[in-house]
């Protein structure tokens, strides 16, 4: 059936696709039931960060109803950053507002902006918080749009699997009307996160040495701040490079120039 063709192609397990990272998944069911979740529409990259839930976990393997192809290659990560660390674009799904200035997308948006940014050959992932406090402010700094679905406010209850659910399936469904299109430049030239907290670290080494923080709870506001500033920038390698080139020379003893040898 033609219909059946098309399902095929969007789930092709040899394209390129989105990682699914679960930040402090706190329940083994949840992480079961969102793996199931991403292989019927698809996906198999699933990342868990700093789990509070045991890993392996028998009660994950009993909600997954058979997605051990998606279980058995699951990654641990001891942080958010370093689940995140190889990918160059990232959107994390939060119903809380932020005072950040991020693009916002519904979840229809966001699968198609994946999709978008695979076919320019970035490596893309979608972050999903702990079941029951959602993101921290400083993980969604590490994110380049954020992800809202709308729901009841008179009962805006939804769990971990379900918001997999619904993000998963626009993502499958958007397979559809989104154009491949290969990009070396973009691929080849973006940064990706682990290079961006490189970049942050190496500022914050530097700025410790000087007055700018002036207090914690001022550096602590200032580090927030400059980390969304290079999330949002989408810095290209080039530029990771030569901003790492300007802080070291800033920090660098000056020494004076060397006189030129009369012939």
């Amino acid at each position: 059936m033609a219909g059946t063709d098309r399902g095929q192609d969007r789930a092709d397990p040899k394209a390129p696709q989105p990682a699914v990272v679960l930040v402090r998944p706190q329940i083994g069911e949840n992480v079961g039931a969102a793996a199931r979740a991403m292989l019927n529409f698809g996906l198999t990259d699933l990342r868990l960060a700093a789990p509070v839930c045991a890993w392996p976990n028998a009660k994950a393997v009993n909600a997954a109803s058979g997605a051990s192809v998606v279980l058995n290659e699951v990654d641990t990560f001891a942080s958010t950053r370093a689940a995140v660390g190889d990918l160059q674009w990232v959107c994390a799904t939060t119903a809380r507002p932020r005072e950040m200035i991020k693009p916002v997308l519904t979840a229809v948006a966001a699968a198609e902006e994946l999709r978008a940014r695979l076919a320019a050959g970035l490596r893309v992932g979608i972050l999903f918080g702990p079941e029951r406090t959602g993101l921290e402010n400083d993980e969604v700094a590490l994110a380049d749009a954020v992800v809202t679905i709308p729901l009841n406010p008179g009962f805006a209850s939804l769990n971990l699997a379900q918001a997999v659910v619904l993000v998963a399936y626009e993502y499958f469904q958007a397979g559809d009307s989104t154009p491949a299109v290969q990009d070396d430049h973009e691929r080849l030239g973006r940064a990706s996160k682990a290079d961006i907290t490189s970049l942050l670290d190496h500022m914050v080494r530097e700025l410790d040495g000087t007055s700018f923080f002036r207090s914690d709870d001022r550096r602590e506001r200032r580090i927030q701040e400059l980390e969304l500033l290079l999330h949002r920038r989408e810095l290209r390698v080039a530029e990771i490079h030569t901003l790492r080139g300007v802080v070291k020379a800033l920090t660098q003893e000056r020494r004076p120039a060397r006189r030129r040898q009369s012939v």
